[in-house]
């Protein structure tokens, strides 16, 4: 088969040209091949050569010119090339043909030179194992040895060699392989799958940096749910997340039960992935309900209960990150304030909405108050009907009320009008507990709507509160 009419990109004309001055058997591999006949986009183009890929990058970046730049790897063999074109950066790598072994105690392969062939069989999935010459004899030639294309239309992921030795030789590819089933909507062949759960223990060698990366990119698909659940069921999720395993389950006392927490927090994030590709408000969604394996409790009155859950959650929130390896800044704060935060505005929704309560979750949620709402939304599981609808209804009201109160209180992330340094000024004190009262009593006043958000009526309130506590005026 010939593809030619895929390699419409300035570039490949450029290689050609070059590979061919060099006398060298050059190809496009792995994923731009597959992406290209998916008809996805994809902007980091790999090229094989029967050769040095180094030099082959070096003449090619030359004859782009000044505008492309060529990092070199003399440890892995491989040269990058970077360069514009409009406002795309375009990413090549160039890498010699190779053959690879490897060591149990160890993903790091043993690499030497090898052919073309050499260098598809040790590629980890049948679609990502095809090739097209750019040579210009064999110009858009199609090298797919493994049906790759055939697995394409089936819409398959497999291996091309023996799927134990696959996972085995590099254990990140179970990963791939149910990232890849996510992303693209692919089913993992019987076989294949198989060989994933009989080698998930196998994962404990990859660094946890290369799993959360794999992690994150099928947390951002349009359907993540699906991937957890191919985690769930080879084993891997219990190795690399016990937590979320935790949540599975649901438990009987006579005609009392409890939902599974683990299919409802699926839920939620594919309801949020409906909404957002917000990295982090997914991983919110993921970790809202954490805590409710050990906050569980049966009372016969009430029946199962989760009290704190929300607040013991959002201090798993750091532990969790740290040992998975997602970045302990602002993101990890983020996530600890909606998972600690995520039962407020349903408690809302559930009551009167008033304004009181609206104002005190604007100000406490401040400039995520959005997502908290977006999270509290994607958290409506149930199947009763009307319950989602009154639900719904109300979150309409809580909205509104966000936006009216915002804009004519200004409570988002307000500071009172009249500060700890005024009340020192005014009344002549050093720091002490009577300055925390009156500001405290100034932000209540303008929480509950009994005084608006003006430094006028707050400085009036601030006289009143300091007259009971004893505190006169500096003359």
């Amino acid at each position: 088969m010939n593809l030619e009419k895929h390699l419409k990109l300035p570039i490949f004309e450029i290689i050609q040209q070059v590979a061919d001055e060099m006398k060298i058997e050059t190809y496009v591999v792995g994923g731009w091949v597959r992406d290209v006949i998916l008809r996805r986009e994809s902007k980091d183009i790999d090229i094989v050569c029967i050769g040095s890929g180094i030099e082959l990058a070096k003449n090619v970046a030359h004859k782009i010119g000044k505008h492309s730049k060529v990092s070199i790897f003399k440890t892995f063999g491989t040269a990058m090339v970077n360069f514009y074109e409009g406002d795309i950066n375009w990413q090549i790598e160039f890498v010699g043909a190779r053959k690879e072994s490897y060591s149990r105690d160890s993903r790091n392969p043993i690499v030497e030179s090898g052919t073309l062939e050499e260098d598809q069989n040790r590629r980890d999935f049948t679609i990502n194992a095809m090739a097209i010459s750019l040579n210009k004899s064999t110009y858009g030639n199609l090298i797919d040895p493994f049906n790759g294309l055939i697995d394409i239309e089936n819409k398959i992921i497999q291996t091309p060699l023996n799927p134990d030795i696959t996972f085995s030789d590099d254990p990140l590819r179970m990963m791939r392989a149910i990232r890849f089933s996510t992303q693209l909507k692919f089913f993992i062949h019987n076989d294949t799958f198989d060989a994933i759960t009989r080698n998930a223990d196998r994962i404990e060698i990859i660094s946890q940096e290369r799993i959360i990366d794999e992690m994150n990119k099928m947390i951002l698909s349009s359907n993540p749910s699906y991937g957890f659940k191919l985690m769930e069921k080879s084993g891997l999720l219990k190795i690399i997340f016990p937590e979320m395993v935790a949540l599975k389950g649901t438990d009987y006392v006579g005609d009392r039960t409890h939902k599974d927490n683990f299919k409802h927090t699926l839920e939620v994030l594919d309801n949020i992935s409906l909404n957002t590709n917000n990295l982090w408000l997914r991983w919110a969604a993921i970790l809202h309900d954490i805590a409710k394996p050990l906050t569980k409790r049966y009372e016969p009155k009430i029946g199962f209960t989760f009290h704190g859950h929300e607040v013991k959650g959002a201090k798993m929130v750091k532990y969790i990150f740290k040992r998975l390896k997602l970045p302990l800044n602002e993101n990890m704060k983020y996530v600890e304030k909606l998972v600690g935060m995520h039962l407020r505005p349903i408690i809302i929704a559930e009551d009167i909405v008033s304004d009181s309560a609206v104002r005190r979750l604007l100000f406490d949620a401040g400039d995520d108050v959005d997502d908290l709402i977006t999270l509290c939304e994607a958290d409506i599981t149930s199947k009763n009907y009307n319950k989602v609808q009154r639900f719904k209804k109300n979150f309409e009201i809580v909205r509104q009320k966000l936006i009216t109160l915002e804009q004519s209180d200004r409570i988002r992330n307000f500071q009172p009008p009249v500060s700890g340094e005024d009340i020192m000024t005014i009344f002549d004190i050093s720091p002490c507990k009577e300055i925390g009262m009156i500001k405290s009593n100034i932000k209540e006043a303008i929480l509950e709507g009994k005084i608006p958000n003006e430094r006028e009526e707050a400085l009036k309130l601030m006289y009143e509160e300091a007259k009971k506590l004893g505190l006169k005026p500096k003359k």
